[in-house]
């Protein structure tokens, strides 16, 4: 069964991190990060992307911020039209937390705080009536790892 995962959350709140621990060996990676700084047409490309892994049936994850059904919504659309079972891995905001953690970035990876705010404001929590056919919630576990539980 195809499935398409869309990582909904702020930046620096274990989203890509989640990923390599638990979705990497069964889904590929579609990240608007991997993509050169000044490329053009980013959402272009990773619909594109998205499109491709599914037509060939390949699984594949969405590691972006996807804060909110206009994000989301071309990702539910595409998954369901190549018959995928769409699933959310939401990351309830811990904005102390992803400022200290943005705050260990460096370079490139590191956002601007205003960046972290800006998402904060448009971020909500996916659910069901929004085209996911499961939502999970992530959590980190205190020993390094995830806690995932169903919640919709």
């Amino acid at each position: 069964m195809t499935e398409l995962a869309v990582l909904v959350g702020l930046q620096a709140s274990g989203k890509s991190t989640f990923y390599r621990c638990r979705l990497a060996d069964r889904f590929g990676l579609v990240s608007k990060d991997l993509f050169p700084r000044g490329a053009r047409r980013k959402q272009a490309r990773q619909m594109r992307l998205v499109e491709d892994a599914l037509a060939a049936g390949r699984s594949v994850a969405v590691d972006n911020n996807n804060p909110s059904p206009e994000e989301w919504r071309p990702l539910v659309d595409a998954g369901h039209a190549h018959g995928a079972t769409v699933l959310a891995y939401w990351f309830p905001p811990d904005l102390a937390g992803s400022l200290r953690r943005n705050a260990l970035r460096t370079d490139r990876e590191r956002v601007p705080d205003v960046g972290i705010h800006a998402t904060l404001e448009r971020l909500r929590r996916p659910a069901p009536g929004d085209g996911f056919d499961a939502v999970y919630g992530v959590r980190f576990d205190g020993r390094g790892g995830f806690e995932v539980e169903r919640i919709a």
